[in-house]
């Protein structure tokens, strides 16, 4: 169950926006709407609380610049080709709002909005749903809740590379490897 929290945190971050920086001009591609990125996670240590309204589940992953890159926090690099709206906008409060559609094919179309709210420097907090139909296998549809409190807690240990998560029970992986 702990690993699949993960894997739907993964799968849900990685459906909600779009790689573009602050004020960029975007330019769309494949007749998709882009958006724009809020700004980098500060390089170091996570710690990530991740709930999907049933379960916690608690892990740390070590970001560099690249990494942060690569595995945004909203993460749309590995949807940008299946992704038909990603909408990221600054709000005057300073939170994030966003939202995208993307066909996953038999796994659905997974709708996906929320806020997220932070510095990014030393903390961040991802709140928002996601609403699944149309998936080949029926418990898959729905919608789903998830929370992601993260928080920064000084420099990757010795033991850690820039991708790495680690979750409780000894279990370690790279993120770049399953982004690929």
């Amino acid at each position: 169950m702990r690993g699949r929290v993960w894997l739907g945190a993964v799968a849900f971050i990685a459906l909600a926006g779009c790689e573009r920086k602050a004020g960029e001009a975007p330019a769309p591609a494949h007749g998709r709407v882009p958006a724009m990125v809020a700004p980098a996670r500060r390089p170091g240590l996570w710690e990530q609380r991740v709930s999907n309204g049933d379960t916690l589940q608690v892990g740390r992953i070590c970001l560099d610049p690249e990494v942060d890159r690569k595995l945004s926090w909203w993460g749309v690099q590995a949807t940008a080709d299946i992704c038909a709206r990603n909408l990221v906008t600054h709000r005057p409060d300073g939170r994030w709002q966003f939202s995208s559609v993307c066909d996953l094919g038999s796994g659905g179309t997974v709708t996906t909005s929320g806020i997220v709210s932070g510095d990014f420097t030393a903390h961040y907090q991802f709140r928002g749903q996601s609403s699944t139909v149309a998936a080949a296998v029926p418990h898959m549809n729905g919608v789903r809740p998830l929370t992601v409190d993260a928080a920064w807690l000084g420099p990757c240990p010795a033991d850690m590379k820039p991708g790495d998560l680690s979750l409780p029970g000894g279990q370690k992986m790279n993120m770049l490897v399953l982004h690929v």
